[in-house]
């Protein structure tokens, strides 16, 4: 019995021991425990392994087809960059069926940490095919209106979480100050007001009240720090793009951070790292700003992610740039494989990163997942796949876009457009084309031309709300009638993101140009909408234009730019960037010491009334025709024909001032200009001219007199000045282009540029002094067999190239040319081709790859190739001296530097691990004094 009874005792003793550990073993899993007693109880009982496991986020790619990994190795993050889909195909319900089967393995690890799902839900679920896309945020910063951000940020917070999704990277809160830079679009503006004003807004908006709302997804702001001020430089390594930022500490704090206060005080839950410098220092390895700034300072509480392979930049040595980054202060390291985990054991083991940064890291992940509510509600709520492109979501995202498009120019007795008894031309190439509508960041990181998705195009838009106006359509505007009462002309760019969108000219293309002055001539006002990721230099069309919309990247519902043509709303649009004249103004920004742009930060036309009958007529453009005798100028209203003339105009050409003999009259067919002759103007293209004028009968038809005004400038529109030949024409000294690339060479021979693109176009005027036989040369480098393509006057020569894999010149084609000014058309077939300059002579010329001195330094191996992940590459060197192996992008971007440093003559084999990178084509290319040579490598995973 007493046996029995202390047998007894011993049972309820061990019990009641087993049960308190197994309860405290489950304490995390308990959500009537508090966050913080989840997460201690969590990280207590984690490995170091797991603990490093939640640090790291790997791309679906890498899971989706080896699902049983995560419950073997689990990973805190699963992401899906640009473009990257379910295997199963892109609709809502595969995404959620996707993000289910990951998850469900995730609960499979030892202590079933549930994985956050991020994604670049920028502007709308975006990668979505059907979901409600909105304006990007250079168009949300024009609404002035953050209530409305957050609106659309609810919307795109509910169409990802209807996906499984919980975690966008987003919002983008750069404050971009060059508008060259591919990513302007993403920032709100040129101003720290605006990234202060939208950044809470979009934080609440996709965070909710509460973040385990079944709503609510984490937000991101990114890109920390500085990232829109980065400038250009001189050398490949130094464009916009993930560039330098050169700025002192005081500059930084004003301008970049503002933003990121803002969003730190609405609780966002992450911060994205950006692959930008400051002042030289990468800032995926700047403790300073991470942890001193940003985490200490402003008080950051959630954790912070690196940039898509971000860290790698920091160091040649991958184990190194853990080390660097992570004691910086990021959290989660985005990365596409799962070999950083042995190396962060390494460090650990090591001491080269505590046990302390590594429980900091996770202690903030945790507690974002259990602020998520993840642990108690892991998979998609399948109830909200019905609200994902839904009219309601729709009508946001239409509002959006009427608040955002900014009427910049406008003549009395236009608008609103006529919905009855009314004929619309509409041309140009994006009128009917909602990927272009769309850009960058939609279904594809680069963005895609054509019908991507589900919506309304600018055109479809016009013809529903107006089904009573007849519409015709045609994309390079020819018509069998061209008789109509109004012209809409809708151009501007094509989809670009990062990498691909940093541009060196933002004028419109030569066929834009004569789009708008073909609609011109057939008689009716021209509507120009401009749909673009950054304000375009338009000095060319402004003239011809009697409306100006700027509808920068609208998304998917065009039928809000319809409903304020046509008046069912009135234009709220107030520019977020200061729009420049012309491309020697940028970078331009509100309250620089120079400050005269075509249109001011801020500025924007918010009603459709007319001018007061009676009231003073506005000279809006005066242009300098192609007869240099002739000046034209156009008014926000009709004018009355001169019956006599007794004022004055006075022209200044290079601040002197002309003759003023001159005669007056109305301009046939457009009775809103004024032509005035002048017979002593003589301006070339590169003149300076302003236009005076001193009172006198001038007026409007309604009797408004023209009032004295002083130095109106002067569109320049006579012949471009023509290059003299004989001569070597640098390839971005052009008159017009379209559709190209440029990027600095900096390879030796010359610091020019060279130009690429699919069927890039560009066109030169040159002065032929006598009429006769030239002889071209092209400096290329050529990845396939192809040709240029070389038109002038009604000739049309096709100039055959060869594969080259590095810079060649190639040997002559005879021109036969008149004398005079001749427009010579270039057209360069793909990005595989890339020239650098023309040389015009009178002489044939063979040459041995251009150069003048031997070509002896060269790539004599390379193999395998293509490769997957490593291939060793053979060289050669002439003599002693400093040499560089280095590796580029097809854009030109250095990605690895195999060898730095000085060498004996001889031959030598190095091997490149390309393991980190993504496939594609490569440059790789050595440099040893004056020698250089280059390859083409192509990486196949």
């Amino acid at each position: 019995m007493w046996r029995k009874k202390y047998s007894l005792a011993l049972i309820v003793t061990l019990s009641a021991l087993f049960i308190h550990d197994n309860s405290s073993a489950q304490i995390y899993l308990d959500s009537t425990a508090s966050i913080q007693t989840r997460v201690e109880d969590l990280l207590n009982q984690m490995t170091t392994d797991e603990k490093i496991g939640q640090m790291l986020q790997l791309e679906r790619g890498s899971v989706e087809n080896n699902l049983s990994r995560l419950s073997t190795f689990p990973v805190g993050s699963i992401l899906s960059g640009g473009g990257s889909v379910p295997n199963a195909g892109n609709t809502p319900l595969k995404w959620a069926n996707m993000y289910d089967s990951l998850q469900t393995y995730a609960l499979k690890s030892r202590l079933k940490i549930p994985i956050i799902y991020g994604i670049d839900a920028v502007h709308g679920n975006n990668n979505v095919y059907s979901a409600t896309i909105f304006p990007h945020n250079i168009g949300m910063g024009c609404t002035r209106n953050p209530e409305l951000a957050k609106q659309a940020a609810q919307v795109t917070a509910t169409e990802v979480r209807a996906t499984g999704l919980n975690w966008t990277f987003g919002p983008c809160i750069a404050v971009p100050r060059d508008i060259r830079w591919g990513r302007t679009y993403e920032g709100f503006g040129e101003t720290p007001e605006l990234a202060q004003m939208f950044a809470a807004s979009e934080v609440s908006g996709f965070q909710g009240d509460t973040l385990n709302g079944p709503t609510s997804i984490l937000a991101c702001a990114k890109h920390f720090l500085g990232d829109g001020g980065t400038i250009f430089g001189t050398s490949s390594s130094a464009l916009l793009d993930q560039g330098n930022t050169i700025l002192s500490e005081s500059s930084v704090r004003l301008i970049h951070l503002p933003g990121y206060i803002s969003a730190v005080n609405a609780g966002v839950g992450s911060v994205m790292v950006s692959f930008s410098s400051i002042n030289g220092l990468k800032m995926h390895g700047n403790k300073y700003w991470i942890t001193d700034v940003l985490k200490n300072e402003l008080g950051f509480k959630g954790f912070v992610v690196s940039d898509w392979r971000g860290i790698d930049q920091l160091n040649n040595d991958y184990k190194t740039c853990l080390e660097q980054s992570v004691n910086a202060g990021i959290d989660m390291i985005m990365i596409p494989q799962t070999t950083a985990a042995a190396d962060m054991q390494s460090l650990v083991s090591s001491g080269k990163i505590s046990l302390g940064r590594i429980d900091d890291a996770v202690r903030r992940i945790l507690t974002e997942k259990f602020k998520l509510g993840l642990f108690e509600h892991p998979f998609a709520n399948r109830s909200l796949l019905t609200q994902v492109g839904s009219s309601a979501n729709r009508a946001v995202a239409r509002q959006c876009v009427r608040e955002s498009m900014v009427l910049l120019k406008k003549k009395d007795g236009i608008l609103p457009l006529r919905k009855t008894n009314a004929r619309i031309l509409v041309a140009g190439s994006n009128a009917d084309d909602l990927g272009n509508q769309c850009g960058g960041w939609t279904i594809d990181w680069q963005g895609q031309s054509g019908n991507i998705t589900n919506g309304t195009t600018i055109l479809a838009g016009l013809k529903k709300i107006a089904p009573g106006t007849q519409i015709d359509y045609s994309a390079t505007g020819v018509f069998t009638n061209t008789k109509a009462d109004y012209s809409l002309v809708v151009i501007g760019e094509r989809p670009y993101a990062e990498m691909y969108g940093d541009a060196f000219d933002l004028r419109l293309s030569a066929n834009d140009i004569a789009l708008v002055k073909k609609m011109k001539g057939y008689g009716a006002p021209v509507i120009l909408i401009l749909v673009s990721g950054r304000p375009l230099i338009i000095e060319d069309v402004l003239h011809y234009s009697d409306v100006i919309v700027a509808a920068w990247l609208p998304g998917t519902e065009g039928d809000g730019i319809a409903e304020v043509l046509f008046g069912d709303y009135q234009p709220k649009g107030l520019l977020s960037h200061t729009w420049p004249k012309n491309m020697s103004q940028i970078p331009i920004n509100y309250g620089d010491p120079s400050y005269t742009p075509r249109y001011a930060y801020g500025f924007g036309i918010q009603n459709f009334t007319d001018s007061p009958s009676g009231s003073a007529p506005v000279c809006l453009s005066v242009l300098l025709t192609s007869n240099p005798h002739f000046l034209e100028l156009t008014f926000n209203k009709q004018m009355s024909a001169p019956s006599a003339f007794n004022g004055t105009f006075s022209v200044t050409q290079n601040n002197t001032t002309l003759p003023s003999s001159h005669k007056v009259s109305l301009k046939t067919g457009d009775s809103t200009t004024f032509i005035v002759q002048i017979d002593s103007i003589q301006i070339q293209r590169s003149d300076i001219c302003t236009i005076s004028y001193t009172g006198g009968d001038l007026q409007s038809s309604d009797g408004g007199v023209l009032q004295s005004f002083n130095s109106l400038e002067v569109i320049n529109g006579a012949t471009p000045t023509s290059i003299a030949i004989p001569a070597k024409i640098m390839v971005d000294n052009y008159f017009d282009m379209n559709n190209i690339f440029i990027y600095p060479l900096g390879d030796g021979d010359s610091n020019d540029s060279f130009i690429f693109g699919p069927q890039a176009m560009a066109e030169y005027f040159v002065n032929v002094p006598t009429a006769g036989t030239y002889y071209l040369t092209f400096r290329i480098m050529s990845f396939e067999s192809s040709s240029i393509q070389i038109s002038y006057g009604t000739q049309n020569l096709s100039v055959p190239i060869s594969t080259t894999n590095n810079w060649t010149t190639t040997n002559s084609i005879a021109l036969t040319l008149p004398a005079g000014e001749q427009k010579i058309k270039v057209k360069i077939p793909s990005y595989n081709v890339l020239l650098h300059w023309i040389n015009f002579n009178t002489e044939p010329t063979s040459v041995n790859n251009g150069k003048t001195t031997p070509f002896t330094a060269r790539l004599y191996q390379n193999f395998p190739n293509p490769f997957n992940p490593t291939t060793t590459i053979g060289y050669e060197i002439p003599a002693k001296g400093q040499v560089t192996l280095k590796v580029f992008d097809m854009l030109g971007r250095e990605v690895s530097m195999l060898v730095d440093e000085i060498k004996p003559a001889g031959e030598y084999k190095v091997t490149w691990d390309a393991s980190m990178l993504p496939s594609g084509v490569y440059l790789i290319q050595v440099q040893a004094g004056n020698y250089f040579s280059v390859k083409k490598a192509i990486l196949l995973k």
